[in-house]
């Protein structure tokens, strides 16, 4: 079974739609949908999984993939088969609450260790955590919590949350802002602990193999900070990809009405939100913040209306040649999947659209140099990527 796209051209090597180089320091144009690329087909691998949340490739080529419900799952004969889990926390599945991402250890190969974010607690009082477990090659053991978000929040929204390991052996852990008003945390809107310091909560963290911060942390010694922070001031990160040749790190994250962001983040960045925003509230309409603000770092693109962007992978492949070196977010609401072509700088310099026709959840390059997605509906399914026939 394979969905077409429509046969819009996109040249090879070519960024479709252009975007006028962003000046330093100033926040990029608004986009909205870009042109359709051609010469691509989604072809189902496997279906019939409710609400797949997250891919990790095993070495012999199979994936792990999570679901919402609290559920492992990997990919045979075309099928999905369940994985039994041994220790799992409870998963709290209300709203935006799910097991969320899953990632393998550098060195899986000779330890075996899982480790996969998930949301748990109940209504009134619930956080994101990350647990790890021991994949013998029949079911995940041995899970363990190596870290808990705080504070704790209460309500269904922003958890976050992908992982991300670095060169260096440090993972990287997306935490979302707790919610939306009238939600508060702490005494405060839930989306202001994106600028507290003393929160995780907005926040990416930097954690060693153990959950612990780690050692060379930009505000380890920081008064007012929590040790585990890397960077701060977002929203809701749902995705987060490596660029392997030059490091950096990028991220999708969702705006409120509009303004999704897509993001190259440093260590020691304050990306500004909810004081720099181009989204607006939901229940009036008008921007939350200011466009620019100074000493936050402006995104890369933001897109306006909302493609609620979820899933980000830096393809290195070589089924799609001439794609090698994009970006490739996962849309929930836009039902696609967001090529953005960047310079050697990495500036974005064009975008296209390959449309997919179902919320997308993740998208990750497989061992095989394709792409492949996963759709986020109760007949889920894993999707390939691949040059149409």
């Amino acid at each position: 079974m394979f969905f077409l796209v429509a046969p819009v051209p996109l040249h090879a090597g070519g960024g479709g739609a252009t975007t006028a180089p962003q000046q330093a320091g100033q926040p990029p144009e608004p986009a909205g949908p870009p042109p359709a690329a051609q010469g691509w087909r989604a072809v189902t691998v496997a279906e019939g999984l409710k609400k797949p949340w997250g891919i990790a490739w095993l070495p012999d080529g199979r994936p792990l993939l999570t679901a919402k419900g609290g559920t492992l799952h990997t990919v045979r004969d075309g099928r999905f088969e369940r994985i039994p889990t041994d220790g799992l926390p409870k998963v709290f599945t209300s709203g935006q609450g799910a097991l969320m991402d899953i990632a393998l250890h550098p060195q899986f190969a000779e330890n075996r260790r899982v480790y996969m974010t998930l949301s748990t607690g109940t209504r009134e009082a619930n956080h994101t955590i990350l647990v790890r477990g021991i994949f013998d090659g029949r079911k995940v053991g041995g899970i363990e919590t190596l870290f808990r978000v705080e504070p704790m929040k209460s309500g269904d929204e922003h958890f976050g949350s992908r992982l991300l390991w670095l060169p260096d052996g440090t993972l990287l852990m997306s935490i979302g802002d707790g919610g939306n008003p009238p939600r508060r945390v702490g005494g405060i809107l839930a989306r202001e602990q994106a600028q507290n310091g003393r929160s995780h909560l907005g926040a990416i963290l930097r954690l060693t193999e153990d959950g612990k911060a780690a050692p060379d942390n930009p505000f380890l010694s920081r008064d007012g900070f929590k040790p585990e922070i890397w960077s701060y001031g977002h929203r809701n990160i749902q995705g987060m990809t490596l660029d392997p040749e030059t490091g950096r790190v990028w991220v999708n994250e969702h705006g409120p009405k509009g303004g999704d962001e897509l993001n190259q983040v440093k260590g020691g960045e304050n990306h500004g939100w909810p004081l720099q925003t181009q989204g607006r509230d939901y229940r009036t309409g008008e921007l939350i913040g200011n466009l620019s603000v100074p000493g936050a770092a402006q995104p890369k693109a933001v897109w306006t209306p909302a493609h609620a962007p979820s899933g980000l992978a830096f393809y290195t492949g070589d089924r799609l040649p001439n794609w090698r070196g994009s970006l490739f977010s996962g849309g929930l609401v836009s039902k696609d999947i967001r090529r953005v072509a960047l310079d050697g700088d990495g500036n974005v310099i064009g975008q296209n659209r390959l449309y997919i026709a179902r919320r997308v959840r993740d998208v990750r390059q497989g061992p095989d140099g394709h792409l492949y997605a996963l759709t986020d509906e109760d007949n889920g399914r894993l999707l390939r990527i691949e040059p149409a026939q």
